[in-house]
């Protein structure tokens, strides 16, 4: 054994990079060099031990409930049995369904589209409490279910190992308070087939999407996607606010997650990097239990190629501890762009420099424009920013599945925290940058958090987000805004002379380094900015060549909620109405996206910081349209 292992530490990646003998690149979209394999490995971990390296349980997936249904139970099932094949992309490895009767006749049903990524043979659902009364259809992971496991005053053994089989037993013991509990990513409803009432929550920030709907016959509907609501007929479509849970027995959403950082006055943290590194490398630590392939989404740019440096290291320090055979392979990491675009250059230093398995994919700019109908259907959404993003994401998640990887890392929530985005350049004061973030954080389920979710599991892969874990989110949040601000007329060099300047910071250590200095002080680039210039600019020439000033003119019309002002929106937007119909009753999906002036990807109070984004014609969403950004338009 002793042998084994000196042999092994030889072949452990060093500090910025694997040796060199265990080699891999991809030249394009499509072929790869063969990767040397790595030698045989016995792994002498006793059984025991093997057993607990990962919690076991459901992940990712697609969910649907239906309460006080005036359907019949049979009727009732057969209408959620239809309906949940429009989420069955989100779970292609298994189904399942529980239908109730009320002790006031109604009806209703949970139903479940499974992802396996943690334990596929096990942890079908929906989950039950002990006795059976209660079901728990859920969507997420829950990463404190353990601690939460030993504080149970019932310590029945659980039915199954899943992680989130807590949510269940814990809702036995302290009701609607359950949701605060949890320290994960989540959205889940719970059924009680003794009372007929019916809870649902969603996590804190909104990771997992959740749409909550009502029914032509007063049912209450909620599902991942608002793909079955719409198909069902329902008077109004909404999107689950995050951070909330509902109770049919009052019918009310309550708030449950009230972070202090929301008031300016409560951040006021002196700066400390270390601790800044430590929590973030805990929040990618968490994320990484899987008993299936996974990999992670590098850009190129700060965010992912820090996630993607930090992963390599905890798999190297786990085999090193526990001895896990598969962390001898190198992480496998993924980029897309136009040929010869910044991130792909950025994201290929980086892979050579921390030692993953890269896979660098192309598209042209016409396979994104013939994929905009999919990345709408999939996204729900008609916003541009989302959709000129999600589009080289979806592209590029299909590739990933298909190479048979089921999990990603992926850098969201960075730029809503740190300030990262270029219009921040222009911030006045510390606090009004607080507050900015504050409504980027609240909005976050309605872009980034959506497009990174639906994306992916519009081809069943999930991505998971360590920049926004609780933990990091109370220690970003609660830093003096000062130190987030950037420094007019700083040099290269100097403190906060770049957006971001604190997370490079805190991860710029020589002795070991992270990631190239060229990368960890690379300038913001919005993702569909980074994939190639020409992407945005083909797709507004294609949407001026198809929209003519004839359709621009009927457009209020047409579209007199949020009604597109640029030709590029009104094209997006006449294709989301194609697969999403308005309603009978002036409520319908439109209305969960929201609407109003950019510039960059800003809050519409953000666009009061510099009179020249007033101009309408200067309120885009690329980054090219603040004069800070080194490609400036």
């Amino acid at each position: 054994k002793t042998a084994s292992m000196r042999l092994l530490l030889l072949m452990l990646p060093s500090a910025s990079g694997w040796a060199t003998n265990i080699g891999f690149s991809c030249h394009n979209a499509y072929t790869a060099r063969a990767i040397v394999p790595t030698p045989f490995y016995l792994d002498t971990t006793p059984a025991s031990a093997r057993a607990n390296r990962r919690s076991r349980g459901p992940s990712m997936c697609g969910l649907l409930a239906i309460a006080n249904s005036k359907l019949s139970p049979e009727a009732l099932r057969l209408q959620t049995l239809t309906l949940q094949r429009l989420v069955r992309h989100r779970g292609p490895d298994g189904s399942g369904i529980h239908v109730v009767r009320n002790l006031d006749g109604t009806c209703a049903s949970v139903a479940h589209e499974r992802l396996a990524i943690v334990d596929p043979l096990s942890g079908n659902q929906p989950l039950f409490s002990h006795d059976r009364s209660r079901s728990l259809s859920v969507n997420g992971e829950i990463y404190n279910h353990k601690q939460l496991r030993s504080e149970l005053k019932d310590q029945t053994p659980f039915r199954t190992e899943s992680d989130c089989e807590i949510i269940v037993h814990l809702y036995n013991e302290i009701g609607v308070d359950v949701a605060s509990k949890l320290d994960g990513d989540f959205a889940f409803v719970i059924l009680d087939e003794n009372t007929g009432e019916l809870y649902a929550a969603r996590d804190p920030i909104g990771i997992n999407s959740l749409y909550m709907g009502t029914g032509l016959d007063g049912s209450t509907w909620f599902s991942s996607e608002a793909k079955p609501l719409v198909a069902a007929g329902c008077i109004d479509v909404a999107i689950f606010p995050p951070g909330h849970y509902y109770s049919s027995n009052d019918g009310h959403l309550v708030k449950y997650y009230n972070p202090s950082w929301t008031r300016p006055e409560a951040a006021t943290m002196p700066l400390d990097l270390k601790h800044v590194r430590q929590t973030f490398i805990k929040a990618v630590e968490k994320r990484l239990m899987a008993d299936v392939p996974f990999g992670v989404l590098l850009s190129g740019g700060l965010d992912s190629s820090l996630v993607a440096s930090v992963i390599a290291r905890l798999r190297r320090k786990r085999f090193l501890e526990q001895g896990v055979a598969d962390d001898l392979n190198p992480t496998k990491s993924f980029s897309i762009g136009l040929t010869g675009s910044p991130d792909l250059a950025a994201a290929q230093k980086v892979a050579d420099f921390i030692g993953t398995e890269h896979y660098g994919f192309t598209f042209t700019v016409q396979e994104g424009i013939d994929a905009l109908s999919d990345v709408i259907y999939h996204l729900e959404t008609y916003d541009v920013t989302t959709i000129r993003a999600g589009t080289p994401m979806f592209l590029l998640a299909r590739k990933i599945k298909a190479m048979g990887v089921k999990m990603v890392m992926s850098g969201e929530g960075a730029d809503e925290t740190l300030a990262g985005y270029l219009y921040f350049h222009k911030a006045p004061n510390g606090t009004e940058l607080h507050e900015e973030l504050v409504r980027k954080v609240d909005m976050l389920h309605l872009y980034d958090c959506l497009r990174a979710n639906k994306a992916t599991m519009a081809h069943g892969l999930e991505a998971r987000v360590p920049f926004l874990d609780r933990d990091v989110l109370d220690v970003i949040m609660r830093i003096d805004p000062d130190r987030k601000l950037i420094r007019k007329h700083a040099q290269k060099g100097d403190e906060q002379y770049l957006e971001k300047w604190l997370l490079r910071k805190a991860f710029d250590v020589p002795d070991a380094p992270y990631l190239p200095d060229e990368v960890l002080w690379r300038q913001k680039e919005q993702f569909s900015d980074g994939v190639g210039y020409s992407w945005i600019d083909g797709v507004r020439d294609h949407a001026a060549a198809v929209i003519s000033d004839a359709d621009m003119t009927t457009a209020p019309i047409r579209f007199p909620y949020n009604t597109p002002k640029t030709k590029e929106a009104c094209y997006f937007r006449t294709i989301f109405h194609s697969h999403f119909p308005n309603n009978n009753y002036g409520n319908g999906i439109e209305a969960t996206i929201p609407g109003g002036p950019s510039v960059a990807c800003s809050s519409a109070k953000a666009v009061e910081w510099d009179a020249a984004w007033s101009d309408p014609t200067r309120q885009d969403q690329s980054g090219r349209f603040v004069d800070t950004h080194n490609a400036a338009v």
